[in-house]
């Protein structure tokens, strides 16, 4: 099986256009499925997706475009080829109020939302790629062996009461469903820094601010996740900014949650005394 987070009706033998933001994720899928014998075709967001990737696809198969661009995408899409779209990494936060730059089909696009959150303007996104003829793809797709899966993933160095536990999953799952933020720092029963704008590391800098002990990071998904716009990911920069910040413990929602380059990540976690737990 080449995931099971493709369609039952995935055609293998068509390109997929990855839609590259920051970080080393949108690579970990180009190699994936590359290794999978899959053809993959690159939009490169610029400013955001890595010299490295970019570099990694002959001229032919990628393309540098602003986030903003929404036409160009569709258009660079259509003479790839591609039947399927991948969207993997993320943008700069400022980005989405600064040099957005935003064509005809993006502002188009905009104007008929009455509501502008990440809901809303991904499903509309992904309707302007159903109509540009390619189907959005769940991101966690080829990352199978990349996911958090329940129960403890490392060694256990701390022992934290299970009633603490459940709280950060309460609290974390609250504020993901008021589309607030999917992490937060808690600390026996009460909630030291939520996730919203900024994203997870401040939150995490927040938390460790307060220089305190049981510290407990909680990263879930909403009920209603749009996995194919917007995963949850845990990666090296996350887990040390936790070193940093002197929060021991990780919280992670199984097979929602992506830990980028796993194995080795664990590994690291280990090496520091950080628990990662999925749940």
């Amino acid at each position: 099986m080449l995931s099971q987070y493709l369609p039952a009706d995935f055609d293998a033998t068509q390109p997929i256009g990855l839609i590259a933001g920051r970080g080393h994720y949108p690579k970990l899928i180009a190699d994936r499925a590359r290794a999978k014998g899959i053809e993959v075709r690159l939009i490169a967001f610029e400013g955001e997706a890595t010299d490295a990737l970019y570099e990694s696809f002959p001229e032919t198969q990628r393309q540098k475009i602003n986030v903003g661009q929404v036409g160009k995408w569709l258009k660079a899409l259509r003479n790839f080829g591609c039947k399927y779209t991948i969207a993997a990494g993320q943008v700069k936060p400022g980005k989405l109020f600064r040099g957005l730059k935003p064509d005809i089909k993006a502002a188009a696009l905009l104007v008929k939302l009455k509501r502008k959150n990440a809901d809303t303007i991904f499903s509309a996104i992904a309707a302007e790629l159903d109509q540009n003829g390619q189907t959005a793809l769940d991101a966690r797709a080829f990352l199978d062996e990349e996911m958090a899966s329940k129960g403890l993933m490392t060694k256990r160095f701390e022992r934290i009461e299970e009633t603490y536990l459940e709280h950060g999953i309460e609290i974390a799952t609250e504020m993901a469903r008021l589309d607030v933020g999917q992490g937060t720092v808690v600390r026996k029963g009460t909630v030291l820094a939520v996730e919203a704008f900024e994203g997870t590391d401040p939150m995490l800098r927040r938390a460790g601010s307060f220089k305190t002990d049981q510290l407990v990071f909680v990263k879930t998904a909403k009920h209603r996740q749009d996995y194919r716009f917007d995963v949850p990911v845990f990666g090296e920069r996350t887990l040390e900014t936790m070193i940093e910040s002197r929060v021991t413990t990780a919280l992670l929602k199984a097979d929602s949650v992506i830990i980028l380059e796993k194995d080795a990540l664990i590994a690291q976690a280990e090496a520091s005394k950080i628990q990662l737990i999925g749940f």
